[in-house]
């Protein structure tokens, strides 16, 4: 994707989302085999490493993950990836004021228009639609189409 065709496009998810997304996503590859080094999933998922502290630190009061101190810690998974969704995490790292704000107000603050916007059915149309994929999405499913696209490329 072009960054032309990335500006244009009109539902874009967060980097940060993405960025918790891609954590959680890392956790699970490696759960049950002992805790992931914030470095090692920073290497693996291509996430600078400051903003992958913070929003793992955060993911902490989610129920998600959970971290251990000392040499031999990092962070886990605290729910099977079967039981995690995307819209658990997108919602959990987004909070209650994103949810609400539309996504497609000129103004991220003082929405000049508040009820009276002729668009404001339609984008909260999209954005239960797109939170309805998310939220049918496990994070098992995101291994799974992994595990498929890797076996395919093999397979060639």
């Amino acid at each position: 994707m072009t960054k032309d065709t990335e500006k244009s496009s009109m539902y874009r998810t967060p980097k940060k989302d993405q960025y918790a997304l891609r954590a959680i996503f890392e956790l699970a590859k490696h759960r049950g085999k002992g805790p992931r080094k914030i470095s090692e999933i920073a290497k693996a998922q291509i996430i600078p490493l400051r903003f992958l502290e913070v929003i793992l630190n955060n993911l902490k009061g989610s129920g998600l993950v959970d971290s251990k101190r000392g040499f031999y810690g990092g962070y886990h998974l605290l729910r099977p990836a079967d039981e995690i969704t995307v819209g658990d995490v997108f919602r959990y790292v987004q909070g209650t004021s994103d949810q609400s704000q539309c996504m497609a107000c000129i103004s991220k603050t003082d929405c000049p228009f508040q009820d009276k916007c002729a668009f404001k059915y339609m984008w909260t149309k999209v954005k239960n639609s797109v939170f309805k994929i998310y939220d049918e999405t496990t994070i098992q499913d995101l291994l799974d189409n992994e595990r498929q696209m890797l076996q395919t490329i093999t397979e060639q």
